[in-house]
């Protein structure tokens, strides 16, 4: 039933031709339509019935949510016969616009060359084929190019206006923190940065990114210790290892050094923020409006994780000492530091400093290599250029970032070891090398994974921990998770 509900209307609109204005025709495919999606008969649709009839367009919530709250005009959470042929009105004239832009050469089609120019103006490097599978999804009649009646009834009921959102949906909009490395989104517009969206933004994910180390920090101090020391402190499963902890210091003791874990991320965020805005700036050169290529937003991100890597890298060698600290060893984050510094200098605060920024380069790379190919696997298995709705890009980061930590663990092991060393000033110190070498001789290969299980295993919860309070901070700070101004009116 579903099925025959949201395609029979489709038949109808193909008959109207094009519709710049409100022509009879048009009219009575609307009205057909309203009637097909009004399920109670009651004069008015909702966002269920809306999602109920649309069922088979594989629309995200949100994008439905956005078409009841464009057309919502007096704000009671439907849409009458009224408001729903003005939106749909209004909206083909978008569509209209962006049609035409589309069509470069003007014959009154879209082929998969001009959805490849369009994206690669956005700063999405897409292939031919890729552009091809995209242009398969819209395309009905098995011409390979998209005519306006194709392109008018594929984003009937998707909020889409501009293929700037599209490459927006695909770039890394959702902040996500996995413990290890902060993700922050690569893109906003100007207009976002002039409201005030985008510290909004970053304060969200920087509360998510809080509350979701917090909540893993049990993991965390447990990796910390593996990496260090192995399994000779805490031998045995994950349980048997917590139950050491809390008889040597407690229940408190699970959390050391989440303070300083939480403390970082601030700074850190607006750091690789404010460095990544610049980097971009100077890579443009004088063209404010060009948007980078795939292989320029790695290398910004690169340049700007070092960047904020070296300002902020003496709390991460603070939060290491705090978290493999004995009971009584500190009596706070300034004490620690203290004796630090009289103990083993200045230069303390930087060890491990190398096997950390030679770690940026594998992570930041196969992250972004993971999330481009999750990206076009969705694609082309699903809605084309549509809203990929925020759980697809959530799960797409999550996946993305932890294949990122695989690929640099090593070397956050070496950083780790070299960053727990208590050694007196002018003491011999190992290199990294020497440290690897040790390891693989003792251990073999499987040495340099140590403390991965209690790694991977916080990965669920604390990106589960990060989108739902990341979500509810948006809310109020009243900030889209997709990128806009959260709208008045919520069905």
């Amino acid at each position: 039933m579903g099925a025959q509900r949201a395609w029979i209307p489709w038949a109808h609109c193909k008959d109207g031709g094009e519709s710049n204005g409100p022509d009879h025709e048009r009219e009575k495919s609307w009205a057909k339509l309203f009637d097909q999606l009004d399920l109670n008969k009651d004069g008015r649709i909702d966002i269920f019935e809306l999602r109920a009839g649309l069922a088979d367009r594989g629309l995200s919530r949100r994008s439905l949510e956005k078409v009841v709250e464009t057309g919502d005009t007096n704000h009671d959470g439907v849409l009458d016969f009224k408001e729903f042929t003005q939106y749909l009105r209004t909206h083909e004239k978008q569509l209209k616009l962006m049609f035409s832009r589309l069509d470069k050469n003007n014959d009154g089609k879209i082929d998969a060359a001009e959805i490849q120019h369009c994206l690669r103006s956005f700063g999405v490097d897409i292939s031919l084929e890729d552009a091809t599978r995209i242009l398969l999804s819209i395309d009905k009649d098995g011409t390979l190019t998209i005519d306006w009646n194709e392109w008018r009834d594929h984003f009937l009921f998707n909020p889409l206006t501009n293929m700037e959102d599209v490459a927006r949906y695909w770039k890394h909009s959702v902040m996500l923190d996995i413990g290890e490395h902060l993700t922050v989104p690569d893109e906003f517009s100007e207009e976002e940065k002039k409201s005030g969206y985008v510290w909004r933004q970053l304060m969200a994910g920087a509360l998510a990114g809080s509350v979701s180390r917090t909540g893993t920090a049990p993991l965390d101090r447990l990796k910390v210790f593996r990496q260090v020391h192995g399994f000779s402190q805490f031998k045995g499963n994950l349980l048997s290892s917590f139950q050491s902890m809390m008889k040597e210091g407690g229940l408190p003791s699970l959390w050391r050094g989440n303070g300083m874990n939480v403390l970082k991320i601030a700074p850190e965020t607006a750091i690789k923020f404010t460095a990544y805005e610049q980097i971009k700036n100077v890579m443009r050169g004088g063209n404010e409006t060009r948007n980078l290529r795939v292989h320029e937003r790695f290398l910004a991100g690169s340049l700007a994780g070092a960047i904020a890597q070296t300002a902020i890298y003496p709390l991460e060698v603070l939060k290491t000492r705090l978290t493999l600290r004995k009971t009584g060893q500190y009596s706070g984050i300034a004490d620690c530091a203290k004796q630090i510094l009289q103990r083993e200098g200045v230069i303390a605060f930087y060890k491990g400093y190398v096997p950390n920024m030679l770690s940026i380069v594998p992570y930041a790379g196969i992250d972004l290599a993971v999330y481009e190919t999750l990206k076009f696997a969705w694609l082309n298995r699903n809605r084309g250029l549509a809203d990929p709705g925020v759980m697809v890009l959530v799960g797409c980061g999550a996946v993305s970032s932890t294949c990122g930590q695989l690929a640099s663990y090593p070397l956050a092991l070496i950083r780790t070891q070299m960053q727990a060393l208590d050694l007196e000033k002018g003491a011999p110190k190992p290199s990294m090398l020497a440290l690897l070498c040790n390891i693989v001789t003792q251990e073999g290969v499987a040495g340099l994974y140590r403390g991965i299980s209690p790694n991977l295993l916080k990965v669920i919860p604390a990106v589960s921990l990060s989108y739902v309070v990341y979500e509810y901070t948006r809310i109020v700070l009243g900030v889209d998770i997709e990128g806009r101004r959260a709208g008045k009116g919520k069905g």
